[in-house]
């Protein structure tokens, strides 16, 4: 009996990059009879568990040696590395197995953060693609996946009409400012869900306590990764800063309205094939850094720059068109 294809996938982090790659992922194992294991970092394994496509997940967390030796013993037909740093590069090389590697392009990142020079011209999953063109998978352009197991008990009715309202950001500099959301919070009557980590939990509790809407409610650090996924699912619309949220939102298609500084599309990590997403930036052209954690025109971020108006108007456009 003719032993099964195995492959093995690397990436370790983050949130937004996972699930970036969850088009490789169904692509794979939906165009070849294969086996396929993923290998993260601990805090993300429930990210891929969930995923319909992949059938064993291998995690790391300082265990180098025995995650390795675990491996071994799979006999990997392909490694496919979507990290490319060099602790995915220890793993590789030690299975040594036919490895495929994605080109980060961070030379052509640079010359645009630096000079404005634009070379980079597809998105990281265009790059994910990249790597593997030689195995024969093609990329089937149905956009990301998010996978949720189970219905959420959440004590809000997400059978009404809401906005789900992301105020986190892995950097200060990449997240809006409190005078720009109580700005909008206090021009609009729909209710907004806050969703965010412990570090937003502050912010969203002053917008609570000091806006005119009183149909505002603050779920940030109270829910799991899971339950606010849930909640972007079902809402009407999302309002984002470039986070793994916007992320899940396009896995979704839920209409959304990305807000750029620091960061932008430009880079290759936009809304991916979001139909219905609406892309904000800072009036600066070029991106700053390169994940947000340095802002070349003001300490807090130029995405504390954007025009309130605009924001107002970019969601009366959107909640116009929802209702046609």
């Amino acid at each position: 009996m003719q032993k099964k294809c195995k492959i093995l996938i690397i990436r370790f982090s983050s949130i937004g990059d996972i699930i970036l790659t969850t088009p490789v992922i169904r692509c794979i194992k939906s165009q070849k009879d294969v086996e396929l294991h993923y290998l993260t970092k601990l805090q993300y394994k429930d990210i891929v568990n969930s995923n319909i496509y992949i059938d064993k997940v291998y995690t790391y967390q300082y265990n180098y040696l025995d995650v390795i030796k675990e491996l071994k013993k799979e006999e990997y037909d392909y490694v496919i590395d979507l990290h490319n740093n060099i602790r995915s590069k220890w793993f590789r090389l030690s299975l040594r197995s036919n490895n495929y590697v994605i080109e980060k392009e961070n030379i052509k990142k640079l010359l645009l953060i630096n000079f404005g020079i634009n070379f980079v011209k597809n998105h990281t999953v265009d790059r994910y693609f990249n790597a593997i063109k030689e195995l024969g998978f093609i990329n089937d352009k149905k956009g990301l996946d998010y996978f949720i197991k189970q219905e959420h008990e959440i004590d809000f009715n997400v059978k009404q009409q809401y906005i789900s309202w992301c105020i986190g950001g892995s950097y200060e500099q990449k997240k809006l400012s409190y005078d720009q959301i109580i700005n909008i919070c206090d021009r609009i009557e729909t209710p907004i869900v806050f969703l965010g980590g412990e570090n937003e939990k502050d912010l969203a509790l002053r917008v609570v306590k000091n806006s005119i809407n009183k149909n505002l409610h603050n779920f940030c650090g109270e829910i799991s990764l899971s339950e606010s996924a849930y909640l972007i699912k079902n809402s009407s619309f999302l309002l984002t800063n470039d986070t793994s949220l916007m992320h899940i939102g396009a896995a979704f298609n839920t209409p959304t309205i990305s807000f750029w500084g620091c960061t932008k599309p430009s880079l290759g990590f936009g809304p991916y094939l979001n139909k219905k997403s609406i892309e904000i930036l800072s009036e600066n052209t070029n991106p700053c850094s390169r994940h947000g954690n340095s802002c070349r025109h003001t300490e807090g971020g130029c995405v504390k720059l954007i025009d309130k108006e605009i924001i107002y108007k970019k969601i009366q456009k959107i909640s116009l068109e929802l209702l046609k």
